[in-house]
């Protein structure tokens, strides 16, 4: 169980690059719906609005985390090989990329970069950990959402502090973001007001211990071999599959009935509340899982040449996530053209879809060009304190860069 696989080719690394950008894309696709948090100021539901919410909302943030885990395993592991020790300079590197989400959440408050590098300095001390079935209970346990049944469990009990509506529910940042027509009143509130509600939306649902726990299956997955050898996983990913289709198809059918079970136990209605959030976090997951598998399977298949175009987007994670902000927020808010609520869903979908076609044709031609992305160059460098990475592919002598630019984090 403590065994580490190693790498051996570059073309193992593809299916991440492909989960990694996929996610990304399905996360824009909802940014896009939503206008970039604004349609929650007055929301509008429909038919396309609750199908893209259905499909990834929560599954593309929770397979980018895995990611991340698994992106920092390779990032030990090959320093390991080197016989040297990444962890310092793994510090450093989530310091630089925590000020690249301060800037970008002046931009846009939703900003998951922030998070993202926060949390992942708990895998320094993950990776102390040499037995996977140790980091698999403590996923398990993630998963459980502890801070929710906590709350549950009080709330059952009728403690008041359990009963108190959640900080989230109170935006006193989004009426700016729709009206007012200044840039800097925009960048002010999200210096601090705008961003309590990001912060306590992510502890009260229980999205911040689900991150941890993803954080440690993306390593455990990494060790595995689980990505570096996907045909002896054929038949155990099978069987997750049917396993976690089956759990969110019930949980989709069937959590209206389960919150309805619950309310008649005679709790106070505020207990709810938890309640439902722990079914969400729970559907959340296996649609992940669902995901996961499926574009693993698909990768294996003759549908790979289909989703390579993904692998691309998903080695400029980083640059494609902060410039969908910087050119959409000013679409939707206020300070800029104020379309969030005079585009419908299907032009904000039609949108979208094209903006994807684009990013995804532009990062074949900038890989044709380019070892990394712009800002993971930039990442890349600060990170070494070097100037001289090499970031220019030369003509006709260079092979694709590895896609270990795992360094796509976020």
């Amino acid at each position: 169980m403590t065994e580490t696989a190693r790498p051996s080719s570059d073309a193992r690394l593809e299916v991440v690059d492909v989960v990694r950008g996929f996610a990304l894309m399905a996360l824009f696709l909802v940014h896009m719906i939503e206008s970039y948090e604004l349609d929650w100021f007055k929301p509008q539901p429909g038919a396309i609005r609750d199908t893209v919410y259905l499909l990834f909302m929560g599954k593309s943030f929770s397979l980018l985390a895995l990611c991340f885990g698994f992106s920092f395993f390779i990032l030990m592991d090959r320093a390991a090989q080197r016989g040297s020790d990444f962890s310092l300079r793994f510090a450093w590197r989530l310091l630089i990329l925590q000020a690249i989400g301060f800037l970008h959440a002046l931009v846009y408050r939703g900003d998951i970069i922030q998070l993202l590098a926060g949390m992942g300095l708990l895998l320094l001390i993950a990776h102390r950990v040499r037995d996977n079935r140790i980091l698999a209970g403590v996923a398990a346990l993630c998963f459980l959402s502890p801070l929710l049944l906590a709350q549950l469990f009080g709330a059952m009990a009728g403690a008041e502090w359990a009963l108190q509506k959640p900080h989230h529910w109170v935006d006193p940042a989004i009426e700016t973001y729709v009206r007012s027509g200044s840039l800097l009143e925009h960048l002010r509130i999200n210096l601090w007001e705008g961003q309590l509600p990001k912060w306590w939306f992510m502890l009260e649902s229980g999205r911040v211990s689900q991150i941890l726990g993803l954080y440690l299956v993306g390593m455990v997955l990494g060790r595995t071999g689980f990505f570096a050898r996907l045909g002896e996983f054929a038949r155990a990913r099978a069987i997750a599959f049917v396993i976690a289709a089956a759990v969110a198809l019930f949980l989709h059918f069937f959590r209206d009935d389960l919150k309805s079970w619950f309310a008649a136990q005679g709790y106070d209605p505020a207990a709810g509340r938890p309640f439902d959030a722990l079914l969400g976090s729970w559907f959340e997951l296996s649609g992940m899982t669902v995901w996961l598998l499926l574009l693993c399977a698909l990768y294996q298949g003759p549908a790979r040449a289909l989703l390579r175009p993904l692998a691309g987007a998903g080695r400029l994670t980083l640059s494609f996530y902060l410039l969908q902000s910087l050119v959409f927020v000013p679409v939707f808010y206020g300070f800029g053209l104020g379309l969030w609520d005079d585009w419908s869903q299907g032009t904000r979908l039609t949108v979208g879809l094209v903006a994807i076609g684009l990013q995804l044709w532009a990062a074949a031609i900038w890989l044709r060009h380019f070892r990394y992305g712009p800002v993971e160059w930039v990442w890349r460098a600060l990170t070494y304190w070097r100037r001289d990475i090499p970031f220019r592919k030369k003509e006709g002598r260079d092979a694709p860069a590895p896609a270990l630019a795992v360094e796509a984090s976020a």
